[in-house]
């Protein structure tokens, strides 16, 4: 047809031989669409996402694995391969002609029609619904976090092999024509993948409260570590929408657990309890903050990059030494994270350490003021080293350690145990003063021993309910309040007991005394 037009010029174009030919080439070319159809249609599970996304796994995007060639070797491929790769060679021939033909339209419409089906139903296999914003904001959260699970469980598949493969195809049966091949996958998988990754940014629209903190990290998380795939999956222009969307739900992620972990850190300020704990243990809040700071210390790097774009305000009042992490390790920014680039090493640093210090920090304040709901000072001390050591013992045994540093743990068990030496001078010093020190006549003594043994059980009596929660702990001060107490009574019991007129009293003994001690903290 060509060679006839060059050859007559153009006033032969309406000539019966070209309108022969025209018409015989419509033939073709409905034949053979009608043949990519069946082509598609009859090996839609040897060209389903996956088993192409598997097949191609030794080579990236643009290097496609190439079958004619496989064909044209003799290679040795199993029998499903080859089927395979006999229907993407005669995919890519046809999709060839019509295309150089001037028919690229018919031949993309009938696999874009077949093609994005596909795509939708994988989603919705890998259980990805796609629901509207206000559909997300009536969600409560339990059936919300279900969607998040659903949605994290489908994100490596969607991203890795259902996209992934989508486009290893298309780039096989379209090398002909980067054109093609860029508006086809741009209709087929683009649409798809932005409602995909915009659900991310539903979850964080809805409204905030702490219990959602950590799926938002899951789901941030997620996208960092898919980045590299988004960005080589959908590098044309025409996708370029899907790249933006996976960084606009990575802001949106970040700026609402930003607020949501300020909105934690307003709840312990503003927690308003009077409710003493029994026997000066761990306060409840003491329990469920500390378990929330150290889930949120798995999530280092992640933080690192929040903190990063979106800091939380850290009072300026806080003393120095409290906040003090420079014998943490570095924490280092994931290196997969496309908004990592421009920011240095250094200012990770310490960022991340500096704001779970600061929650702790807070949480030790409320602490400190919940004290004035006993009125027995001991127990109060009593309180604070129980609690202390709580949270000393919570960092000790999770990813805290590592980023606030042996150093601040240190401390903090140092202040600890001032607060229980505080605890056993206040409860116990009045006790240990009954002891005389100097020499004491007879019936002096007598009446100093009923003295001692007075001040012994109204003390014990009274710190029946008393508890001091870690084991270790308990022991210590079971034997510091022993110390203050026994070496002492023990020589005054030695010099005085066979003078004591009183027989019950006689037989209070040091072994007595140090048995009733080893009674305390249980509760």
């Amino acid at each position: 047809m060509l060679a006839f037009v060059a050859a007559s010029g153009p006033a032969r174009l309406s000539h019966p031989c070209l309108v022969r030919a025209q018409t015989l080439m419509q033939a073709a070319m409905r034949r053979l669409a009608k043949e990519f159809y069946q082509i598609l249609a009859a090996n839609r599970d040897l060209l389903d996402p996956e088993s192409v996304s598997v097949r191609s796994a030794c080579s990236s995007v643009s290097e496609e694995p190439d079958y004619d060639e496989a064909l044209a070797g003799g290679e040795s491929i199993s029998e499903v391969e080859s089927a395979a790769a006999i229907a993407m060679a005669n995919l890519r021939a046809i999709a060839d002609t019509m295309v150089s033909a001037g028919y690229s339209k018919e031949c993309v419409t009938t696999y874009q029609t077949l093609r994005k089906c596909i795509v939708d139903e994988g989603l919705c296999r890998l259980g990805f619904e796609r629901i509207s914003l206000a559909h997300v904001l009536k969600l409560d959260w339990s059936m919300l976090e279900l969607k998040v699970r659903s949605w994290l469980g489908a994100s490596r598949v969607a991203l890795r092999t259902l996209f992934h493969g989508e486009r290893v195809l298309l780039d096989h049966v379209f090398a002909g024509s980067n054109t093609v091949r860029e508006a086809l996958f741009a209709d087929i998988a683009g649409d798809a993948a932005v409602h995909f990754l915009s659900f991310p940014v539903s979850v964080a629209k809805s409204k905030r409260s702490p219990e959602k903190l950590f799926r938002l990290l899951d789901l941030y998380d997620t996208i960092v570590e898919l980045w590299p795939e988004i960005e080589l999956g959908f590098s044309f222009e025409s996708t370029a929408v899907v790249r933006a969307q996976a960084l606009a739900s990575l802001s949106k992620l970040a700026e609402t657990a930003s607020a949501t972990l300020a909105d934690f850190e307003s709840a312990i300020l503003r927690e308003s309890s009077r409710l003493a704990v029994p026997g000066g243990g761990v306060h409840p809040m003491t329990r469920y903050t500390m378990n929330y700071i150290s889930l949120l210390a798995d999530y280092g790097s992640s933080l690192a990059e929040i903190f990063a774009d979106c800091p939380l305000q850290t009072p300026s009042h806080i003393p120095d030494f409290f906040l003090d992490t420079s014998q943490a390790p570095a924490v280092h920014p994931p290196a997969s994270c496309p908004s990592s680039s421009g920011t240095t090493t250094s200012s990770y640093d310490s960022v991340v350490a500096e704001q779970l210090a600061w929650l702790v920090f807070a949480l030790l304040c409320k602490l400190d003021g919940k004290t004035e709901t006993y009125q027995d000072v001991g127990l109060s001390y009593l309180f604070l080293a129980n609690n202390l050591q709580y949270i000393e013992s919570k960092v000790r045994s999770c990813q805290l350690l590592e980023l606030l540093g042996e150093e601040w743990a240190a401390r903090h068990a140092a202040k600890a145990r001032q607060h229980s030496a505080r605890y056993e001078r206040v409860a116990w010093g009045g006790v240990a003063a009954e002891i005389p020190k100097g020499e004491v006549s007879a019936g002096e003594a007598g009446e100093r021993m009923r003295a001692f043994i007075a001040a012994l059980e109204a003390a014990c009596a009274t710190q029946a309910g008393w508890v001091v929660a870690d084991p270790g702990m308990r022991e210590e001060v079971r034997e510091a309040v022993r110390g203050m107490v026994v070496p002492a009574f023990r020589g005054f019991y030695a010099r005085w007991h066979a003078a004591l007129e009183d027989v019950a009293v006689a037989s209070y003994s040091p072994d007595v005394v140090r048995e009733r001690l080893g009674k305390l903290f249980s509760g």
